[in-house]
């Protein structure tokens, strides 16, 4: 009944009634492979709901316009791929529908392909209704894609895709056949679901050929897409061909931008970005010739540079494929930006980028920007740009710019469609129309699976749990806890005789008894907690002491597992005291290892003390392929003392220009004889390569080793201010791929005893 009841809703889907066509009800692979040899036009193979394991399914055919051959879910979200699956169609005409891929991952390059082989493409089919959830490769670092679109004319719509945790990209649309060129497909009406931060190259969303077939036309239409906190890299979508046209899509709160990288003749039209204030959201970043960038609204973006809410780069002169193209021929009109950081030109430029934007249009655009900020900036020529009719409400503009703008003054207004337009009717026809309709949550991916909310947070379940001193209680507590509880602890000790394997959001914190001590943790493993995939740890108001710690190789009070970690996590520490980890050489406190990323690792008002390793090592991909493992790094306000290696070892090495972070804040903090130990091969204190953002200030610094900060690409921001030193060497600074003076800012350092600034 169920299966006639879905064969009903589909015949109703396609308008037409199927003649003689033939229904095959398959209830495991070999009935699915007795009934692929048969079919013809207008037959549908239905899967029985259940779980299909290690299922590669493949379906090809010759099916016709109106009577497609298909392959559907007897329930729609009731079939469920799992293990090592993959979808594969080949032939023309063909629907598939219904599916959901979970649990596994693909044995393949990708998890649907478009194409059964190279010699059978697909043309003139479909994928609908399609969930493909957390679908990854164990390894982070392995690449593949989610979906590969090849042949002509196929339509990939009204999918949910969601959770892509390792390299690759989400969607990708091949040209590397002349077949599969001037394609003319149709993406539209899915929902790109939460992708995190990847920290590394390869984390587009969306991206349309590749910088070798750059030079052929896609033709590729992508619509009414949403794109929700897609986090993987600086690209959110990378077009890579000609011909493409992006419009009315929504991007809400994704770090990044809809990037003309390579490729001409592109039209960007009617999207909406909504960053939510969040950090290095952006708009659209042309590169190339004959873009075309109108009617566009931004809002709530806070990208600069290469993540601005609107970007026009500088080119490389005869630029190679691969490279810059310089912008030409580019029209940027009719776009509205409201509370957002930059507007940019020429970003990007030095001297290989040294090629200017030529004889290109700037005009009509409606520009706001934050308070006491500048908004518009350039750095570089902007003579080949033509500027007329442009009007800035709230934010400077840059001299050199400054008469290309017009000021204006006006209120904003929210309209129907939850978009601010100016109050001010000589505004009305300057930036985005006011007939924009930004495609909803529920008009896209599927309605029959729910789409996430926000990330778990800590203490979110509402659970409190009391847990007593003893061996063993904390440990057993913590495995018996469900994601979002907290442990609460009373004074007292605590042993724990195995390492707390943690998957899930827990909070470890001590209650607050008025004159006593804190509740202090021992530990009989080299490890204390272990991290594994999905797990996010929060501890607070506890002493964490490594009198029991055994001696072995790699100790450390927090570490992640040996095993790849899928999942992003979170580290908070406050008002945490960790001591005595000093049984062997190299104790850490915190160890990030391999293919392991931290969203975030903060660590406030705590105290360490007698440690031979570091607190945070953050450097174990040193392959200088752009890797990297922690995203922000924040220690505030807290003391260090008789620490052998560095407090924060982070690196990030190569030269790739697709991320952000990582991003370190180090202010406020006591440092005595710290950095010390011979075994601290960075002979440094704090010891950062590659980072990308660094806040070091009113720090107090007292026989330690030197601060050592190395950038490697891109235009790092270091600032270290206001710090005292005392018998303490100057700093360390080194550029790796700069000609010139270290950037670092560097102002109101006072060094006593041994060292000078």
């Amino acid at each position: 009944m169920l299966a006639r009841h879905c064969l009903v809703l589909l015949v109703m889907w396609l308008g037409a009634t199927p003649a003689l066509a033939e229904h095959y009800f398959v209830r495991n692979q070999n009935e699915y492979a007795h009934a692929l040899k048969q079919i013809e036009a207008g037959d549908i193979i239905i899967l029985a709901n259940g779980e299909w394991r290690d299922f590669e399914l493949v379906i090809t055919g010759k099916g016709e316009p109106e009577r497609p051959i298909t392959v559907i879910s007897e329930e729609p979200g009731k079939v469920f791929l799992t293990g090592q699956s993959s979808l594969r169609i080949g032939g023309e005409h063909i629907l598939v529908t219904g599916l959901v891929f979970k649990d596994g991952y693909s044995p393949r390059g990708e998890v649907i392909s478009f194409r059964r082989s190279k010699q059978d493409q697909a043309r003139n089919s479909r994928v609908s209704e399609i969930v493909i959830d957390n679908f990854s490769k164990p390894d982070r670092y392995e690449s593949d894609y989610w979906v590969g679109i090849y042949g002509k004319n196929n339509r990939f719509d009204h999918n949910h895709l969601v959770g892509k945790t390792n390299k690759g990209v989400t969607l990708a649309v091949r040209l590397d056949s002349e077949e599969s060129r001037e394609n003319e497909h149709r993406i539209d009406h899915n929902y790109f679901g939460p992708r995190p931060v990847l920290g590394s190259n390869g984390g587009e969303t969306l991206r349309i050929g590749t910088s070798r077939y750059s030079m052929h036309r896609s033709d590729t239409l992508v619509e009414n897409n949403v794109f929700d906190r897609t986090d993987g890299e600086v690209e959110i979508i990378s077009s890579k061909s000609g011909g493409n046209i992006f419009r009315g899509n929504v991007f809400l709160k994704s770090r990044g931008t809809l990037t003309l990288r390579h490729g001409d003749d592109n039209v960007v039209e009617r999207n909406v970005f909504l960053g939510g204030g969040k950090d290095y959201t952006g708009g659209i970043r042309v590169i190339n010739r004959n873009q075309t960038v109108r009617s566009n609204y931004m809002e709530g973006l806070r990208g600069q540079a290469f993540s601005s809410a609107l970007a026009i780069m500088n080119g490389v002169p005869n630029s190679p494929v691969n490279r810059y193209v310089e912008v030409e021929h580019a029209r940027v009109e009719n776009n509205t930006i409201v509370d957002s950081r930059r507007v940019a030109f020429n970003v990007g430029a030095d001297e290989e980028r040294s090629a200017p934007p030529s004889n290109s249009i700037f005009k009509g655009n409606l520009l706001s920007g934050l308070p006491g900020e500048t908004l518009v900036e350039s750095y570089d020529d902007i003579s080949g740009i033509e500027f007329a009719g442009n009007r800035v409400v709230l934010g400077g503009v840059q001299t050199a710019l400054s008469d290309k703008f017009t000021a204006a003054s006006t209120e904003f207004e929210r309209a129907a469609n939850g978009l601010l337009y100016p109050s001010d009717p000589e505004l009305g026809s300057t930036g985005a129309p006011r007939d924009l309709k930004p495609v909803s949550l529920d008009q896209v991916g599927v309605k029959w699976y729910s789409k996430p909310g926000d990330e778990v947070a800590f203490g979110s379940s509402g659970k409190v749990v009391d847990v007593a001193p003893g061996e063993d209680t904390l440990v057993e507590a913590a495995m018996a806890a469900a994601s979002g509880d907290v442990l609460l602890l009373g004074p007292g000790e605590y042993i724990a005789n195995r390492a707390i394997p943690l998957g899930k959001a827990l909070t470890i914190r001590g209650a607050y008894e008025e004159g006593a001590e804190p509740p202090t943790i021992y530990f009989t493993r080299p490890t204390l907690i272990e991290l594994r995939d999905g797990g996010d740890l929060q501890i607070a108001n506890i002493t964490i002491d490594g009198a029991l710690a055994p001696d072995s190789v790699g100790n450390s009070a927090i570490r992640t597992t040996t095993y790849p970690i899928k999942s992003n996590m979170r580290i908070e520490m406050d008002g945490v005291t960790v001591r005595g980890l000093v049984v062997n050489k190299s104790f850490n406190v915190l160890t990030l290892g391999k293919s392991a990323l931290a969203d975030r690792v903060s660590i406030r008002n705590s105290n360490f003390v007698d440690i031979t390793g570091a607190v945070v090592s953050a450097a174990a991909e040193t392959e200088d392929f752009g890797q990297y493992n922690v995203e922000y790094l924040d220690i505030v306000d807290s003391k260090f003392a008789n620490v052998g290696g560095p407090i924060a070892d982070v690196y990030r090495g190569g030269r790739d220009e697709s991320t952000f972070g990582p991003n370190i804040s180090f202010s406020g903090n006591q440092i005595a004889s710290v950095g010390l130990a011979a075994t601290n091969g960075s002979g440094a204190s704090i010891h950062l390569h590659g980072v990308q953002i660094a806040k070091i200030e009113r720090n107090q610094i007292v026989g330690s080793a030197p601060f050592r900060v190395v950038h490697t690409v891109g235009t790092p921001k270091t600032s270290i201010n206001d710090n005292q030193f005392a018998d303490t060497p100057t700093f360390v600074l080194e550029e790796l791929n700069y000609e010139g003076d270290h950037r670092a800012e560097l102002s109101g350092n006072i060094f006593a005893g041994d060292g000078s600034e």
